[in-house]
């Protein structure tokens, strides 16, 4: 890999980091709190690409498994990785590489213009909610015990923050791409 890659993997990796300790809202009912950890996996995929966006959130996961409080309440260690929220945080990797190749093949095609934020937004709602949720909302049951279902709907509630966050990071990734173009790297 070469420096700058490690440099942007990095940098987005701090830019999960201060955006996971904005502090979490927690919801009545449901153990997984509204953070702004995934606007973060999302700007990661959309700009960086696939392997860098999840190479980044990689990081982000490796420093908070050693113990460092990067985790949303200033948490850290192995054990949020098997609390409530463990599949929501293995997910994000996932997530920023589906977001990062979705939006290699999507916005691509209409780079600056209107056509190309959509592709963006689509690539983010796809990778960084659908993506994030798959793995997410199964280990939230199987933790929980409230059973698919229940856990699915308990979910609902972040969907309308999550979507925000994904027309937010689409916006910002077409904006800076316009200027700084990484699409092709």
């Amino acid at each position: 890999m070469k420096s700058n890659n490690t440099v942007l993997v990095a940098l987005f990796a701090a830019l999960i980091v201060v955006l996971s300790l904005m502090p979490p809202i927690p919801m009545p009912g449901i153990p997984v709190p509204i953070t702004l950890q995934t606007l973060g996996v999302m700007l990661a995929g959309a700009m960086l690409g696939p392997v860098r966006g999840a190479l980044a959130c990689l990081l982000y996961l490796a420093l908070a498994a050693i113990g460092l409080p990067v985790l949303p309440g200033g948490r850290g260690g192995l054990g949020a990785f098997f609390g409530p929220t463990g599949g929501f945080l293995i997910g994000m990797v996932a997530g920023a590489f589906v977001t990062g190749w979705l939006a290699r093949r999507l916005a691509a095609r209409g780079t600056g213009t209107w056509v190309g934020l959509a592709g963006y937004v689509a690539a983010c709602v796809v990778g960084g909610v659908a993506v994030v949720y798959a793995f997410g909302v199964p280990w939230l049951s199987a933790v929980t015990k409230m059973g698919m279902a229940k856990a699915a709907g308990a979910v609902v509630v972040f969907l309308p923050g999550d979507l925000v966050k994904a027309v937010v990071a689409a916006w910002v990734a077409s904006r800076v791409e316009r200027v700084w173009p990484m699409l092709g790297r």
